[in-house]
C-alpha cells in the first residue's frame, strides 16, 4: 500500500460538508466520503466529541487520520469520529461550555478553521485497505466484532441489510424492539439476527451473500421470527427478560408446533413468582424444551447441606454408604419440577456418584 502524508485544514475538510443523517456524509468540496459503507455510525459520547474540539482549540496535535484515494475522490479509512466531531461543531450542531461555533470570537473561529490535520493518503487494493482498516482501529473506540465483519464483507447485500437493521430508528427496531436487546447503530441487531439464521456461522453467511443485490431473505426471516413471538408472547405482556431470548433459534425448532398462548402466559407468571428460579430470562427457553438448566434453580445453602448431612449421619440416602461431607452433594427429595422447594425439609445428601446417576448427568 502506498501512503503519503498531507496537511489539510479543518476549513478545507468542512467545504461542501453534508450530513444526511445516517445515509451518507461528505466533505472536502464533496470529494471526501466521510462515512464509507464499511464504516460504523457515529458512536462518540459527548465527552469524546468535546475532547476533539478542545484539542483543536488549544492547538494540540490530534492523532493522524487516513484517507483512501478512490479515483478522483477520497474516503475516510480512519478518523471518521474526529472528522464528524469537528464538522458538526463548525456547522453549529452542538455547543461546548454553552458556546456554539457561531458564538466564538472571529479569531477563535479562524484558529479552528486554520487548524491543520495530519492526513495520510493511502492507495492500494480493497484487501489491503480493509486489512489496514483493522490495524489502525485497534486503538481508540474499539470496533465490535460485527463492525469488523461489516468492513470485510462490504457490498450491496450489507448496504441493504444495514438499511433494515443498523439505523437509529430502523425497521427492525420498530417491528421487534420488545424482543431485541442492544443498539442497532452498534450492529447488535444485525449480529443477533445473523447468528440465528446462520446458526452462529455469521462469516460464512456474509461471505456467501456479500454481492447479493438485497437482504430480503434476512428481513423476511426476522419478521417471521418476531411475528411468531408476538403471537405466543404479545407485546401487551412484555417483560424485560423477553429481550434476552434467542427467538430465532426457538422459532427454527418449534414454530411448526401448536401452543396455547394463554397457557404459556400462566406458566410464565408462575415461574416469575418462583423464588427458586434465579434466572428469569431462561423461563422462555424452558417453556419449549423443559430443561431446568435455563432456570438456574436456587441451590441449597451450606447450612441446609450440613443439617441434612448430620441428620443422615453422613450416610448417602441412596446407596447407604458413609462419606465425608465434601464427598457428597445436596439433592431435592421431591424434584423441583414436581413442586419440591429448595428448603431444608426437602434436602438430602447423596454421594457424588449417586447424585450424577439420579440426575442423568
Amino acid at each position: 500500500m502506498k501512503i503519503e502524508l498531507h496537511k489539510i485544514s479543518v476549513r478545507k475538510v468542512y467545504e461542501g460538508y453534508k450530513n444526511s443523517d445516517e445515509e451518507g456524509v461528505v466533505g472536502y468540496g464533496g470529494k471526501l466520503n466521510i462515512r464509507p459503507k464499511y464504516q460504523r455510525e457515529f458512536v462518540y459520547k459527548d465527552r469524546q466529541r468535546d475532547a476533539v474540539i478542545d484539542t483543536v482549540r488549544k492547538n494540540f496535535p490530534l492523532n493522524v487520520m487516513y484517507w483512501v484515494v478512490n479515483g478522483e475522490g477520497y474516503e475516510v479509512l480512519d478518523g471518521q469520529q474526529r472528522t464528524l466531531s469537528l464538522c458538526e461543531y463548525v456547522k453549529g450542531k452542538f455547543s461546548i461550555d454553552y458556546k456554539y461555533f457561531f458564538n466564538l470570537e472571529k479569531e477563535e473561529q479562524e484558529q479552528i478553521l486554520d487548524y491543520e490535520l495530519m492526513v495520510y493518503f493511502c492507495e492500494g487494493t480493497d484487501r489491503e485497505k480493509l486489512d489496514w482498516f483493522r490495524i489502525v482501529n485497534i486503538a481508540g473506540e474499539k470496533l465490535t466484532d460485527q463492525e469488523l465483519r461489516n468492513a470485510v464483507y462490504a457490498g450491496p447485500w450489507l448496504s441493504d441489510a444495514k438499511r433494515y437493521f443498523s439505523k437509529t430508528n430502523c425497521p427492525a427496531k420498530t417491528v421487534g424492539e420488545t424482543y431485541m436487546n442492544g443498539s442497532p447503530i452498534r450492529q447488535e441487531y444485525l449480529e443477533r439476527v445473523l447468528s440465528w439464521i446462520a446458526e452462529g456461522k455469521i462469516e460464512d453467511y456474509m461471505s456467501k451473500h456479500q454481492f447479493a443485490p438485497n437482504a430480503n431473505e434476512l428481513w423476511l426471516y426476522y419478521t417471521n421470527v418476531v411475528n411468531w413471538a408476538k403471537v405466543l408472547f404479545p407485546e401487551s405482556r412484555a417483560r424485560r427478560e423477553m429481550k434476552d431470548v434467542p427467538w430465532g433459534l426457538l422459532y427454527d425448532r418449534y414454530h411448526e408446533n401448536a401452543y396455547d398462548a394463554a397457557a404459556l402466559e400462566e406458566r410464565v407468571v408462575k415461574l416469575m413468582a418462583d423464588d427458586d428460579v434465579t434466572n428469569k430470562k431462561g423461563i422462555y427457553e424452558y417453556l419449549f424444551d423443559g430443561e431446568e438448566k435455563h432456570l438456574n434453580i436456587r441451590a441449597f445453602g451450606q447450612g441446609m447441606k450440613r443439617g441434612a448431612y448430620e441428620r443422615q449421619g453422613g450416610v448417602c440416602a441412596r446407596c447407604g454408604k458413609h462419606f465425608a461431607l465434601e464427598e457428597m452433594e445436596a439433592d431435592h427429595i421431591t424434584p423441583w419440577h414436581l413442586g419440591g422447594r429448595t428448603a431444608a425439609e426437602n434436602c438430602q445428601m447423596l454421594c457424588k456418584a449417586c447424585n450424577r446417576t439420579k440426575s442423568g448427568k
